[in-house]
């Protein structure tokens, strides 16, 4: 059996390396046809083909992903019928959705003849993919995992492997039992759960030893965060502000700020909090209005509101973006501040002078909860300034925007995870019409597809965060995965919602939690219609 995988293996990678050319020639007519079609409209009326030309992009790069982890996997003779599978149907249904339309949105499909490309040659790579039916191959995977090989091999080294087993089994031991509850309750993620992470090294895992960090990279980030996600998004997305707050203060921070900041954030005794986003200005972070202006004695003095605010109140330290120059209206004039904060309870969320707050109610995400926030005239010291340097705030945030992507990917694809697991349970224990939903071709294949999608999605995850650890730059990488990985996570938990019939719908099923938490992740961390404008931006170059 083994002697016949190798065979099959080394006639698909043969073929996915050939396809290689062949989609890549396909994205450069469409480069082409998009260009030119570009040319003849006003900017604003070609955002539909230019974002199509986008997905396509981010296609091609999952194909590659695909053929890079299978390579991985050969080389470490760890590949399975199961892995093989699924690499076959992720493969030939990248080469559908570029052959025959890709759903950019529930009501928007890019298809080619939208820029009239030639598709020749890619019905001959389809054909040449389609050496099962869409049917045998889910019945294929859907045996494995009746077998019980539930979980894909994912290539990584084992030293993260060992990481990966180890927060598998504390989201399922200390988060999973309970994020349920919280999720109903609203509440807040326990004060000792986030000490318990404090103590495990998650809020540390890319800061440098010499601060108290783990020194790791963003490989290591992504596999401890789709491993909490998978339990719950809201403890996957507890390190995302600390993440953003190191890169900021390492990157760009002064040694004073530091040797300040980073061993408390390292050890989860800081917990920062990203005051970026303002009531009017959403993505476009340029036009910020909120002002931080130097009074007599060299202090800053900020005033204006704040919005989505991701665990506001119990937080200790702001990383803040403000204008600091008066007389301009783009990111010039804006710079980045670390104020300190006190920590607020459940009584007293805000209990600063001049800084107050309110909850904003969400349909999901929850753990840490969102507020509007408002500052009069609240006042910092001089030495709050990132870096000493003024004016300099959107660029030095840019550069967080590729590791926070990142990571939203991985808590994209940990949902996804989480959905697929629960709907395969549920499809095994269920039984209708006398046989186990399993066994329903409708079912097994939505089964097959998730999990498809997911092993697409976290490959492409690992693969920027690998672009990053080599110091490349990664943005168009980065938003890729993320694109791919929240379409992948909605879609996850909506079929889980499905197979799960009326009892996914209700309140106390993890099912419709899922949901919930699954949308936010095409939304925050730049929109899909964002993603795919810089991604388009890039590769066009315009």
């Amino acid at each position: 059996m083994t002697h016949q995988i190798n065979d099959n293996i080394d006639e698909f990678l043969h073929c996915c390396v050939d396809a290689q050319q062949t989609i890549n020639a396909f994205l450069d007519q469409s480069k082409d046809a998009v260009l030119s079609n570009s040319a003849a409209a006003e900017h604003s009326d070609t955002q539909f083909i230019r974002h199509g030309f986008a997905w396509q992009a981010s296609l091609a790069q999952a194909f590659d992903a695909v053929t890079q982890w299978m390579q991985t996997l050969h080389s470490q003779q760890e590949v399975r019928v199961l892995e093989l599978t699924v690499a076959k149907a992720a493969t030939t249904d990248i080469v559908g959705q570029l052959l025959h339309g890709i759903d950019m949105s529930q009501l928007e499909t890019f298809r080619p003849g939208h820029i009239a490309v030639n598709t020749d040659d890619l019905k001959q790579l389809a054909s040449a993919f389609c050496s099962n039916t869409h049917t045998q191959r889910s019945k294929i995977i859907v045996d494995e995992l009746l077998k019980g090989h539930t979980q894909t091999r994912t290539g990584i080294d084992s030293s993260l492997q060992l990481v990966a087993n180890q927060f598998c089994k504390f989201a399922d031991t200390h988060i999973t039992p309970f994020a349920q509850q919280w999720h109903l309750d609203n509440a807040l993620i326990p004060e000792a759960l986030v000490n318990q992470l404090g103590e495990l090294g998650v809020f540390g895992l890319t800061i440098d030893e010499q601060y108290g960090g783990s020194g790791y990279g963003k490989l290591a980030m992504c596999v401890v965060t789709e491993e909490l996600s998978r339990g719950y998004i809201g403890v996957g997305s507890l390190g995302t502000r600390s993440e953003i707050a190191a890169e900021l203060i390492q990157q760009a921070g002064s040694t004073t700020q530091q040797q300040k900041y980073l061993p408390g954030i390292a050890s989860g005794s800081i917990l920062p909090t990203a005051v970026f986003t303002e009531p009017d200005t959403g993505s476009d972070l340029g036009s910020i209005d909120c002002r931080a202006t130097r009074t007599n004695d060299g202090h800053w003095q900020i005033t204006g509101n704040k919005t989505w605010i991701t665990h506001a109140a119990r937080s200790d330290l702001m990383t803040l973006l403000a204008r600091t120059d008066a007389g301009t209206t783009n990111h010039s004039g804006l710079s980045m501040l670390l104020i300190d904060k006190q920590r607020g309870s459940e009584a007293n969320p805000f209990p600063d002078n001049r800084i107050s707050g309110s909850e904003i109610e969400v349909l999901g995400y929850r753990g840490m909860r969102e507020y509007d926030l408002a500052f009069d005239r609240f006042t910092a010291p001089q030495s709050a300034l990132l870096g000493d340097m003024q004016g300099q705030g959107f660029k030095q945030l840019m550069t967080t925007f590729e590791s926070a992507r990142i990571q939203t990917a991985a808590r994209a694809v940990g949902v996804a995870r989480n959905a697929f697991e629960l709907a395969t349970t549920y499809a095994q224990e269920r039984h209708q019409f006398g046989h186990p939903l399993i066994t329903f071709e409708r079912i097994y294949g939505k089964l097959a597809r998730m999990l498809t999608d997911t092993e697409i999605a976290r490959q492409m995850t690992f693969a920027a965060a690998r672009s990053k650890d080599m110091g490349q730059r990664c943005d168009v990488e980065a938003g890729m995965a993320k694109l791919l990985a929240a379409r992948t996570a909605w879609s996850c938990a909506d079929c889980a919602l499905q197979i799960h019939g009326g009892m996914g719908y209700a309140m106390e099923h993890p099912v419709s939690r899922l949901l919930n938490d699954a949308r936010i992740l095409s939304v925050f961390e730049g929109t899909s219609e964002i993603q795919s404008e810089v991604i388009a931006r890039r590769l066009l170059g315009s």
